[in-house]
């Protein structure tokens, strides 16, 4: 594999301080911009509604990665998935993505609600939702994806 170096370009302020696996969607978060990064970087991001925020799953252990397959959750009732198929956090890079609502901007912070990372997370990205990169048609998924989903938001 290839090896890439990445850094935070900000971290995750958030009251929620422990990893949970539901209720995300009331959860208001605040994206602190690292020092050395002007304020200038986020000029005009307040004109959208959404972003897209790539972070770090920096708490998971190296021994928890998957790199088969596995029930969702460790259900059994849902099937064997591989962990691309998945969105769990033990995953081989460690990367989450999330659409976030953007609430507001205050210089060097952002506020944004449904962010599914804990505290002191690192980001590792931010880019604005454009209608235009979402899918044209529709989104199709499994019955189990979507019961395992009811609680998160």
């Amino acid at each position: 594999m290839t090896k890439i170096s990445l850094q935070a370009i900000a971290h995750v302020r958030s009251t929620r301080k422990v990893i949970k696996d539901d209720e995300w969607g009331g959860v208001e978060s605040e994206i602190v911009l690292v020092d050395d990064l002007s304020s200038d970087t986020l000029e005009g991001i307040e004109s959208f509604s959404h972003l897209e925020v790539i972070f770090y799953f920096d708490k998971v252990e190296d021994q928890k990665i998957v790199m088969g397959s596995a029930h969702p959750r460790g259900n059994r009732d849902y099937p064997k998935m591989g962990i691309f198929a998945q969105r769990k956090k033990s995953r081989p890079n460690k990367l989450g993505l999330t659409v976030v609502k953007l609430l507001k901007r205050v210089d060097n912070t952002i506020t944004v609600q449904g962010l599914d990372a804990i505290d002191g997370t690192p980001v590792l990205d931010i880019k604005p939702v454009m209608k235009e990169f979402l899918p044209r048609e529709e989104i199709r998924q499994p019955d189990w994806a979507g019961d395992l989903m009811k609680n998160y938001w």
